[in-house]
């Protein structure tokens, strides 16, 4: 799951990708509004966590031409996050689209559940909790389970399992996974998702008669199905 941090302060922005990525959150970060807008003209995610006072371009004006464009990425989830907790910045944002308002300074606690709850929010009817065989993933916890107990995963690890339960029965392909495991700036190929298929493969492969198994389908992607359904 990608996220967008556009935040001007060093220290914040890296104090918060921290926190995000300790959740299993793939996290991009912009420190101005221009480069925010680009990103979200080409890129796809999940969340914008979005500061109103930026150099370059304002915060509002990012949200404005966000709003702006074709579906699906003018319904991407805005939380706003700034210093300007006065009412009319609070209208303001809210009337040109914003989902949700913190305003600085909040507690990492509150921060993090504003996110799963526009997370949650964003996939509508879907269920809360996914399942695959023996594996279920809790939307709210963002937690994973197997056979009734944790499973240990990796903040990669996690991100294509999830990127895979999500889409279960369905096959994902190489490069979907990889857009929503690694940032823009991290340095990685699209080689690296057939390592962390074979990390994720081998901590489900624990002998349950309902294991969850990656079938790779070649020039296709990955599929994430129970075992009894594999070769049926």
């Amino acid at each position: 799951m990608r996220i967008l941090l556009v935040e001007d302060h060093t220290e914040l922005s890296r104090w918060l990708s921290k926190a995000l990525r300790d959740a299993n959150m793939t996290v991009e970060c912009a420190d101005n509004g221009a480069d925010a807008d680009a990103l979200l003209h080409t890129q796809d995610y999940a969340l914008v966590i979005l500061d109103l006072t930026l150099p370059r371009m304002d915060g509002l004006e990012v949200l404005k031409r966000l709003r702006a464009r074709p579906a699906p990425r003018s319904q991407t989830p805005v939380l706003i996050l700034t210093a300007r907790g006065g009412l009319d910045d609070r209208v303001q944002g809210l009337n040109l689209g914003a989902d949700d308002y913190l305003a600085k300074p909040f507690e990492l606690a509150e921060l993090e559940a504003r996110v799963r709850a526009l997370l949650r929010r964003s996939v509508g009817n879907e269920a809360l909790v996914h399942r695959c065989g023996a594996l279920s993933f809790d939307t709210v916890t963002r937690c994973f389970s197997y056979g009734g107990a944790a499973l240990a995963l990796t903040p990669r690890e996690h991100a294509v399992l999830e990127a895979l339960i999500s889409r279960s029965g369905r096959a994902v392909s190489k490069e979907k996974l990889f857009d929503e495991v690694f940032a823009l700036d991290d340095e990685a190929n699209l080689d690296a998702i057939e390592l962390y298929i074979h990390r994720v493969r081998k901590k489900l492969d624990n002998g349950l008669p309902d294991a969850a198994v990656i079938t790779t389908l070649r020039g296709i992607g990955y599929l994430l199905q129970p075992r009894g359904a594999v070769g049926g």
